[in-house]
């Protein structure tokens, strides 16, 4: 089971770190014993789609960066964009990697971990300028996949094609590469059932995890019962529906991680056209959720 899994695993990590000749910062050494490499490890997800109706929204994350001499390899991370066209009929405006800016070491601060961190931000309008796009050559539902390359003062680089599993994965999170979704978020609530389709690849049930739609300061909650809770199950699927009522004048929605959210995926269901307005997991951010309404 699970949960006797997990505490022999616990209790291994555990003895492997007492053992350990250097157990401070212990978990930050990934690189000990390897003659290269580096890791760009995302430590917030700030902002990470585009709306449509506003030229200034923006994709922000922070990132961190770890090398063999722990940050001072480091020369610069370039930024590349790409844009994908995903609307059906007409030409394919789609673009491939442009370089759309380069930040030297000298930018980067110390994190509190000790190591060179900064914050990459690029605004919806200077996404478009950088990929040469114009208003009629994109719409909702288009991507803009933003790519890092950390470039080391030795001339190496790391991206996207260097990571393995392990580093994309929820600790260290450094896929060097980030979709950016160009959405269109209403400035006014659209009102109606939205029905959230989830999933659990283990069976077992969301074990905390929760979709939150938060209507005028209320909560309402959508997930899968928990089967370390309940005793039953499966949980593999399961569908819930949220109603935005007529007269709603705020609405947030959000996703908050509990145990193994590697397990969780959901689709939210548009109230009007009964599109997927939301694609989300495995292991979906915490945090806002932003939703694409562009048909509805």
């Amino acid at each position: 089971m699970k949960k006797i899994i997990n505490k022999i695993t616990l209790l291994i990590l555990t003895i492997s770190m007492i053992g350990c000749s250097e157990p401070d910062n212990a978990i930050y050494d990934v690189f000990d014993g390897v003659s290269h490499g580096a890791a760009l490890r995302t430590l917030d997800r700030v902002s990470m789609n585009f709306n449509i109706f506003d030229l200034n929204s923006t994709f922000e994350i922070v990132v961190e960066e770890q090398d063999e001499e722990n940050g001072k390899l480091l020369s610069k991370v370039n930024v590349y964009i790409k844009y994908s066209d995903n609307t059906p009929g007409g030409a394919d405006n789609s673009k491939s990697d442009v370089l759309a800016s380069s930040i030297p070491a000298s930018a980067f601060t110390t994190s509190a971990n000790g190591l060179p961190s900064t914050t990459v931000k690029v605004t919806f309008s200077e996404a478009l300028a950088a990929l040469g796009l114009t208003p009629g050559q994109y719409a909702g539902g288009d991507v803009v996949t933003f790519r890092l390359e950390v470039v080391l003062t030795d001339g190496r680089t790391f991206s996207a094609a260097d990571t393995s599993g392990s580093l994309q994965g929820s600790y260290f999170s450094s896929p060097y590469a980030y979709n950016a979704g160009i959405l269109c978020i209403p400035t006014s609530p659209i009102t109606g059932d939205y029905v959230i389709n989830m999933q659990d690849s283990y069976g077992d049930g969301w074990q905390g995890s929760k979709v939150v739609c938060t209507i005028d300061g209320v909560a309402n909650e959508a997930f899968l019962a928990d089967y370390w809770s309940t005793g039953l199950g499966p949980f593999l699927t399961g569908t819930q529906t949220i109603t935005i009522p007529a007269g709603a004048s705020t609405v947030e929605w959000s996703f908050s991680a509990g145990d193994w959210p590697s397990e969780v995926t959901f689709q939210i269901i548009g109230p009007n056209s009964g599109n997927i307005i939301g694609d989300f997991g495995p292991s979906p951010a915490a945090g806002p959720i932003a939703l694409n309404l562009c048909d509805e």
